[in-house]
Order: C-alpha cells, then sequence, then structure tokens
C-alpha cells in the first residue's frame, strides 16, 4: 500500500490537479506478471501522476478470481467506496484490463470515474503527441478501444479536452457515440497513416541515397533515452522525470569521433503489457527501428526492476521481428543512470561491462562514459564496412572527394594516367559509387559517338 506526496506536484513539478485511487488487482495463484507487485504498483502510481493525479491512495489487492461484474469482491468494493468518499477522490485507476460492464458498475458503485490500464495510457499519450503522424496513431487506437465502450468523451468525434477524455471533462454531456461515425473515422485514419508509410518510406530511401547509417534508441519509458539523446546531439528533446515525456520520434545528426555523420533516432519509450492496439498503432514509428543499421537499448541500471524491463522491451523487439538482432549481439545495451548508483555499485558494474563486448556504462546526466558510446558506435558502424581498390583518373576529383567524404581512404598511389586508392566503405555505397561510374562511362561513350 502507498500514499501519495502531499505536495501537490509530480516528480516533474507538474501540478496534479486530480485525486486518484489506484489498485492493482493481482490473483493470489497463477498470476502471470514477471515484476514483484510492489513494483507494478509503483509503475501504476508513476502512469497516474504521468496525467496530472495526485495518487491519494495505492493499493495490491489479492483475488482469488476476477469477479464478472465488478472485477473486485464484493467486501472490496464497499471497502474502496468508503474509502473514495472520505478522501473526496474523483478516478479509480485499476492497473488491469477492466470489461466495459465492470467499469459502468464500479463507476455507479464508487460514484467516480473508473479507467483500467489501457484507457490511462491512452490518455497519456492523447497528451504527449505532437507531430500529426503522433497523433493520428494514438486517436486510431482509442477509438478502437472506445468502440466498444461508448464512452461519453467526444461530442462527433471532436476533441474535448487534452488526452482523449476518459477521466471526463466538457464532453461527458455526450450520452452516446455514434458506432458509424467511429468506424469511417478509423477507416480514414487509416488512409492517413499509410500516406505517413509512405512518406516514411521515401525519407528513408532519400537518407540512402545520403547515405547517414541510422542508429535507433530504444527502451522502457523514463530509461533516459531523451537525455542521452540530447547529451549526444546537443538537442532539446523533452526529457523529464515523468513516463512518456516524449512521444514522438525525433532525428538529429551526430558527428562521431571518426569524422562520420550518423543520424541518431530517438523512438517513443516501451511498457510491460502494453495495449494490442497501440502497439499496432505505433508499428509505422517503430518501423525506424526495424530500418536501423545500429540498435542502443538504453537501460535504467538504477532501477530495481532494470531486468525486467529488459524483458519487456526485448519482447517487443521480437514482435518487430528482429530476433536475429537480439540472438546474434547486433544490439548495444547502453546502462543509463550510473550516476545513481554507490561507488561500489557503479565501479562493479563499468567492470562487467568491459568484459561484455554488448554492453557500455553510460551517465547521459553527467555525460560520464558518452565519449566511450559514441566511440563504440564509430567501431560497429566501421566494422560493418568492406575494403575495395578503386580507380580513377586524375580529372576525376569531385569523386575522389566524395570517397573521403563517405568513407576511410587506407592508401592512395597515382601514375601518369590514374589515381588508385584503397577505401573503406559501407556495402550502399559500393553499390553507389559503381552504378554511378557506369553511369558516368555510358555518358562518356554517348559523348564520342555524338
Amino acid at each position: 500500500m502507498i500514499a501519495a506526496s502531499r505536495d501537490g506536484t509530480n516528480r516533474a513539478g507538474h501540478e496534479l490537479v486530480g485525486r486518484a485511487l489506484v489498485l492493482c488487482p493481482l490473483l493470489r495463484s497463477g498470476d502471470q506478471r514477471s515484476r514483484p507487485p510492489e513494483a507494478i504498483l509503483a509503475e501504476a502510481v508513476g502512469l497516474t501522476e504521468a496525467i496530472g493525479l495526485a495518487a491519494v491512495h495505492g493499493e495490491v489487492v489479492r483475488l482469488a478470481q476476477f469477479r464478472p461484474a465488478t472485477l473486485l469482491g464484493s467486501g472490496a468494493v464497499e471497502t474502496f467506496r468508503e474509502l473514495i468518499a472520505a478522501h473526496e477522490i474523483g478516478v479509480a485507476v485499476i492497473d488491469a484490463a477492466v470489461s466495459p460492464v465492470q467499469q459502468r458498475n464500479l463507476e455507479k458503485a464508487w460514484k467516480c470515474k473508473v479507467i483500467d490500464r489501457t484507457g490511462l495510457i491512452l490518455e497519456i499519450f492523447g497528451e504527449r503527441a505532437r507531430t500529426r503522424e503522433g497523433q493520428l496513431q494514438v486517436e486510431l487506437a482509442a477509438l478502437t478501444y472506445q468502440r466498444s465502450r461508448l464512452v461519453r468523451s467526444w461530442t462527433h468525434l471532436e476533441r474535448q479536452r487534452g488526452g482523449f477524455g476518459f477521466l471526463g471533462g466538457p464532453g461527458e454531456s455526450q450520452l452516446e457515440m455514434d458506432r458509424r461515425l467511429i468506424g469511417e473515422r478509423i477507416v480514414r485514419i487509416k488512409r492517413e497513416l499509410e500516406d505517413v508509410k509512405r512518406t516514411r518510406g521515401l525519407h528513408r530511401r532519400a537518407r540512402k541515397r545520403v547515405p547517414y547509417p541510422v542508429v535507433a534508441l530504444v527502451g522502457y519509458t523514463n530509461a533516459g533515452k531523451s537525455t542521452l539523446f540530447n547529451r549526444l546531439t546537443s538537442a532539446s528533446v523533452i526529457a523529464k522525470d515523468l513516463l512518456f515525456a516524449t512521444l514522438d520520434p525525433t532525428m538529429r545528426s551526430v558527428a562521431l569521433p571518426s569524422g562520420r555523420n550518423i543520424i541518431l533516432s530517438d523512438t517513443v519509450g516501451f511498457i510491460s503489457d502494453l495495449p494490442t492496439d497501440l502497439v499496432a498503432a505505433f508499428r509505422a514509428t517503430l518501423e525506424e527501428v526495424q530500418e536501423a543499421d545500429l540498435v542502443l537499448h538504453v537501460r535504467d541500471i538504477a532501477h530495481p526492476d532494470s531486468a525486467a524491463q529488459r524483458g519487456d522491451v526485448e519482447t517487443v523487439l521480437r514482435d518487430l521481428g528482429l530476433d536475429e538482432l537480439i540472438d546474434h549481439g547486433g544490439l548495444v545495451e547502453v546502462l543509463n543512470k550510473i550516476d545513481l548508483l554507490t561507488p561500489d555499485a557503479r565501479d562493479s558494474l563499468r567492470l562487467q561491462a568491459e568484459r561484455d563486448p554488448h554492453r557500455l556504462a553510460v551517465s547521459a546526466v553527467t555525460g560520464d562514459g558518452c565519449a566511450d558510446l559514441l566511440a563504440e558506435i564509430d567501431r560497429r558502424l566501421a566494422a560493418a564496412r568492406q575494403t575495395v581498390d578503386l580507380r580513377l583518373r586524375h580529372d576525376e576529383g569531385a569523386r575522389l572527394a566524395w570517397l573521403y567524404d563517405h568513407g576511410e581512404v587506407l592508401d592512395r598511389r597515382a601514375d601518369d594516367s590514374h589515381v588508385y586508392v584503397r577505401v573503406s566503405l559501407d556495402p550502399s555505397d559500393i553499390a553507389r559509387f559503381h552504378r554511378e561510374s557506369e553511369g558516368a562511362a555510358a555518358k562518356r561513350r554517348r559523348d564520342a559517338g555524338a
């Protein structure tokens, strides 16, 4: 059992504008969750605070079975009814899947709004989405969720407040949403997202023509991805001690120690038991991870459930078809927040990381270890390059300069007619160089024939 902070703010310093009860119902036997109950409750409280609600009371509720009508037993329903009335609580957050019937019966018994884990996460995402793509993806997931519930939070599918209105607001006066309108809106959103997907594909192809390697950051929400992103890119992406502080993917260019440029991509954070509708809606965004040349898994190594969070992230990556990346060492684990460890624990972790080529210990806040991380990215990308011997004419200075810009020239010599270089290049650059060579040769033959 927990009690929320009394200062009226969450960990990021934002004002908490409502009072909430947070319940984590768990079966006494056979529960499938891998985390300790206290950790499950702490995460649920964090999600509640992320939407601006003060968790006045939080509790793990042990049940012999889930009741079809109210999820909880009649005794628990009555106990929490009294607690809700005594503390003037306006929202009850149930960290589980709650059916429409159970939601309606609990709201009648408790005289307050009831939302489940899916509704809470959708509410957070609805407030945090900033780009048109992010808003479309969250709206699609929210409409799919709402279609079976007819939650009274929309008026002819227009937004009434921040988030998606599961917590109330002016839209509560709308008694029922029209299922046909929702279905039509879902079809339109899916069409728009297909356009977004095509546009992303065009952008990826354009980057490959540049080309800069793409390095993607993935990790559990609040693992410090955005802070690390800001550290490496000198950007100003929102980074707060708050679950899902950022939602939309961001990309920036980064110069590696060798002088080579890469594109660093910061993606949406993962979370355990992420609603299926959200996983499907964000598949287009996560395609950036599938197309990346290197994936960095940022872990909050100071978190007591860091190992379980790692498992949740890897589950999502496997769902995206990245089994080979995980199983064959293509994933680099960035053990973040070492500044929060004791000196002995920090030294021990560094020794472990030195023995494991797939792990690096860093602090995104202090910058400790970030130079080593950039060097490791440089080394891994260089290892994927191939060494080729090329011959150029003396009048092809621009093409020689291109080789210096895109690769590492290992040797260079010249005679009276040609320049000979040995260069390390990405396979895509080698193919591009040969295509342009063939095109230039064909043009010379045409000019000679004319």
